[in-house]
């Protein structure tokens, strides 16, 4: 199943965190639910996603997309390589998951 249309709706009706920095800043201020991670986000990045998502128990989806793709679905015009779920808005993004 494909979560383009859920991760939109979550952007458009929800609070997000766009980009792999305030993602991180979500995760390690215990307020991100859900963390999407494009397929190419930077090493460093990810490593840093992976090891505060661990302690504080955030969940976090590998998008199979560049970050191009995911900058498209969030409506963006440009590369977005992690997007943070605060709150999900009308999108059923956290049952998803």
């Amino acid at each position: 199943m494909s979560l383009n249309q859920p991760i939109a709706s979550a952007v458009s009706t929800g609070d997000c965190r766009i980009g792999g920095k305030s993602s991180i800043n979500a995760i390690r201020t215990g307020i991100a639910k859900l963390v999407v991670v494009a397929a190419n986000c930077p090493k460093e990045d990810y490593e840093d996603i992976v090891h505060f998502a661990k302690l504080t128990g955030t969940k976090i989806h590998k998008f199979e997309g560049s970050s191009w793709d995911l900058g498209e679905i969030a409506g963006k015009p440009f590369m977005v390589s992690a997007i943070a779920v605060i709150k999900p808005g009308d999108s059923n993004i956290l049952k998803l998951v």
